[in-house]
């Protein structure tokens, strides 16, 4: 079993933090022109269609465990939802806000990772989480007054990304990561495929119908979607999940600024504030993961007990 690499695990966890925005972004652009299950079985249909070739090539293999595979199943069922309801939530919410209010995560995987996967949680991380969670309530607005019930979308997104998060650090440390997602894309356009019988139709009239534009705009969702997991599944490897819960906010920032240079949503100085708050609480965890590293890689071997005195 590989050990744990915080840093590296932190690093990774940074990419998909700026990677997976992207990916709401084009969402966010495709809301209105392809229907929710539609959308969902291109983004999957990409994700197998860019790992398949990738396992066979590197002749990866599947760890054929039944306890492997009921959790793989299982994860897929999170990630559909997942995705599912931040799509849905993105139709309605601006991109920052929408991944703000879902920022009630990383307190869910802390509580996950210590009671659930016996995980240590430090004061420090715990201080850091407080301090990026009171940044996140700096730049949630007040979204109930405008757009009602979906916005509580973002709040089951987080309660089932936490869940999708600690079953993903289960599968993380047997399984490749590039085979994990290839087959739980396989999983979910089985579930998936239907809907090209049913409902073959997308808002603007048939497939035929869309454009090249929103062609190109699918693909590049199917491509972000697939980086962004990749990098998480691959720092979850790396780094246990409390670690790696304060990392999310740095999503917060990047959203924010995607949601300027897209849609042009600029935060107000309160949510201004919230972000640099936020940003800090991450680099904070970031330095001390570094610090720890290097202070361990410095640290002497242990002297070992003679033969005759361990007897």
């Amino acid at each position: 079993m590989k050990t744990d690499n915080p840093f590296l695990g932190v690093l990774l966890m940074l990419g998909f933090c700026a990677v997976a925005p992207m990916g709401d972004a084009v969402a966010k652009l495709l809301g209105g022109r392809v229907p929710m299950a539609e959308l969902l079985l291109v983004r999957f249909g990409a994700q197998v269609l860019l790992l398949l070739p990738l396992v066979g090539f590197a002749n990866l293999r599947w760890v054929r465990d039944p306890r492997v595979l009921a959790l793989t199943a299982l994860r897929t069922l999170l990630h559909m939802l997942g995705i599912g309801m931040m799509f849905t939530a993105l139709i309605y919410l601006p991109l920052a806000d929408a991944v703000a209010i879902a920022f009630v995560m990383p307190f869910i995987m802390l509580l996950l990772g210590r009671w659930v996967l016996k995980e240590e949680v430090g004061p420090r991380r715990l201080i850091a989480s407080i301090v990026g969670f009171a940044g996140t309530l700096m730049v949630v607005q007040p979204a109930f007054q405008n757009v009602g019930w979906p916005a509580l979308l973002p709040v089951g997104v987080a309660v089932n990304f936490a869940l999708f998060m600690l079953v993903t650090r289960k599968l993380a440390k047997v399984t490749d990561a590039v085979t994990l997602q290839a087959v739980s894309g396989a999983m979910a356009v089985a579930v998936l495929a239907p809907v090209m019988v049913f409902a073959p139709v997308s808002v603007t009239g048939s497939w035929s119908d869309l454009d090249a534009g929103t062609w190109q705009l699918l693909a590049l969702l199917g491509a972000l979607g697939t980086l962004a997991h990749l990098l998480m599944t691959w720092s979850l490897r790396h780094a246990p999940s409390a670690t790696l819960a304060p990392m999310q906010y740095l999503e917060i920032p990047f959203a924010t600024l995607i949601g300027w240079a897209v849609f042009g949503d600029l935060p107000n100085a309160l949510a201004a504030a919230g972000i640099l708050v936020t940003v800090a609480a991450g680099l904070f965890i970031l330095l001390r993961e570094r610090a720890i590293a290097r202070r361990l890689r410095a640290a002497p071997l242990p002297a070992l007990v003679p033969e005759t005195q361990a007897t």
